[in-house]
């Protein structure tokens, strides 16, 4: 019997476990499995087992179990689609927005490539002012132009985004704004319809019936902390991007109808504590339309990785945390319900409902303002639908970061089902197993969570992995110096 390794002369915790690794019999099949959930961040342990058994004789006639794994679990990635959480995961989520923003601006994917003889636009929609903020203009020449505060902010200043008068800007009107972005949106897109069979001098009838208006869009955090939304907007048949709109859909017609849409929408939000507000969009709308592949200056591919870049993005990247305030003891109540159905205060945030104070978080003074006013606004009787103290770490904002209309293209889950299915082959072809017929065979799986992360001497190859992927990326879009 081998005698165990002696590794209390090793210092570091990390190479002590990596060398523990190394030493495991089949050391090979720890790398690889970090090597294929790519060096996730903090990937899902799972430990269980599936077998595949013949449906009629019900004969076992493959199985796995992760107790015959080295480390006696199975990793897997987290999915986690917040380049701040796990870079690995999120480029793989950037990827698959990319194909699928792609397709619809060019084919592919079960989309003809027909579809870039469509009407499209490619839309950005801002929030309004909420009151003057440090910026940085500049001149078409480059020259940088002196803010409202008589300085000129270098691209990196920490003051951009903030208000000029913290004491005068409306903070209860940026965080409503932010929470109703969704509903803003899904408001435009009603006007859009109507917009366009008006100018067209048609019912909405019948332009349901004649054309479909497709979409795609992703949020993206300004630095004062309010979200805004780019939009790729197509018109296609009724039946979707396999069919061509009729002609006299037009760009400008798109174009039109997207202008006045803009304008139309509106909300209105109610409050006994701060008045009425009106929910619209800003002035600043970009409407520009998106040339055939190759063709002009915004073409397929520059709007599918714009989008795709910032589908990755979450609400940090405008300097807030990344992740809720809410104590989890009492769901943020901030109490709880003792026998005697009584509320006492929850022991573990003292009574405030918070994981972490706010005073506490390491933000921006501006940042931590709208934090404390969604929490506040959130614990108003006429906002607690909104549940903004659940989301005040995202400074009121709730809704997705990214969308689509149904027939815009493929899905992100095809996509995945896609990817699932080669490298399902790609195995069956390494370790030359024969193919099953799934409809002879039945699969039964038993797992369950055990926990998620690596041990220490797994994240130093996970680490390696991460670099390595990071450096054939950079090599792919910047080429190889040594050549």
């Amino acid at each position: 019997m081998k005698a165990p390794l002696d590794l209390r002369h090793v210092a570091s915790l990390a190479l002590r476990d990596l060398i523990h690794l190394a030493h495991l019999p089949d050391f090979e099949r720890v790398q690889d499995q970090i090597s294929q959930v790519r060096g996730c961040t903090r990937p899902v342990q799972l430990v269980g087992s599936t077998e595949t058994r013949d449906a009629a004789t019900n004969a076992v006639v493959r199985s796995y179990r992760t107790a015959d794994e080295p480390t006696g679990r199975l990793l897997t990635a987290c999915g986690n689609r917040r380049s701040s959480r796990c870079p690995s995961c999120s480029r793989l989520y950037a990827a698959d927005t990319y194909h699928l923003i792609r397709a619809g601006l060019s084919g592919g994917k079960n989309v003809p490539e027909t579809v870039r003889s469509h009407p499209r636009l490619f839309v950005t929609l801002t929030a309004p002012s909420f009151g003057p903020v440090h910026n940085r203009l500049t001149t078409d020449a480059g020259e940088t132009l002196t803010c409202r505060c008589g300085e000129r902010h270098g691209p990196d200043d920490p003051s951009l985004g903030t208000p000029l008068s913290p004491a005068t800007y409306d903070y209860a009107g940026a965080v409503l704004w932010n929470a109703h972005a969704g509903a803003l949106w899904a408001r435009f897109t009603t006007y859009l319809r109507r917009e366009l069979a008006a100018h067209l001098g048609i019912t909405q009838k019948a332009l349901n019936a004649a054309l479909r208006v497709s979409f795609a869009k992703v949020a993206e955090y300004q630095r004062r902390g309010l979200v805004h939304f780019h939009a790729v907007i197509r018109l296609d048949g009724p039946e979707g991007s396999n069919q061509p709109p009729p002609t006299w859909a037009t760009v400008d017609a798109l174009t039109h109808a997207v202008t006045k849409a803009a304008e139309r929408a509106v909300l209105t939000v109610t409050s006994d504590a701060i008045g009425e507000r009106e929910i619209a969009w800003g002035d600043q709308i970009d409407i520009r339309e998106i040339t055939a592949l190759g063709d002009g200056e915004l073409t397929d591919q520059k709007v599918a990785a714009y989008v795709a870049k910032y589908a990755t993005k979450s609400a940090e990247d405008s300097g807030t945390v990344d992740h809720s305030l809410r104590c989890a003891h009492c769901a943020g109540r901030g109490y709880q319900r003792g026998p005697d159905s009584f509320r006492d205060l929850c022991d573990q945030c003292d009574g405030t409902g918070q994981f972490e104070p706010i005073a506490d978080l390491r933000v921006h003074s501006h940042v931590r303002q709208m934090i404390r006013t969604a929490w506040d606004l959130g614990h108003l009787p006429e906002f607690a639908d909104l549940k903004l103290w659940k989301w005040a770490h995202m400074l009121g904002f709730r809704g997705h970061f990214s969308s689509k209309s149904r027939r815009y293209s493929t899905t992100l889950g095809a996509l995945r089902d896609i990817r699932r299915a080669w490298r399902t082959e790609q195995a069956r072809a390494a370790d030359d197993r024969t193919e099953l017929d799934e409809e002879t065979t039945l699969v039964v799986s038993h797992w369950q969570y055990l926990a998620s992360g690596y041990s220490p001497g797994e994240e130093l190859l996970a680490a390696q992995v991460r670099h390595d992927l990071a450096q054939a990326e950079r090599r792919k879009t910047e080429g190889d110096p040594w050549l």
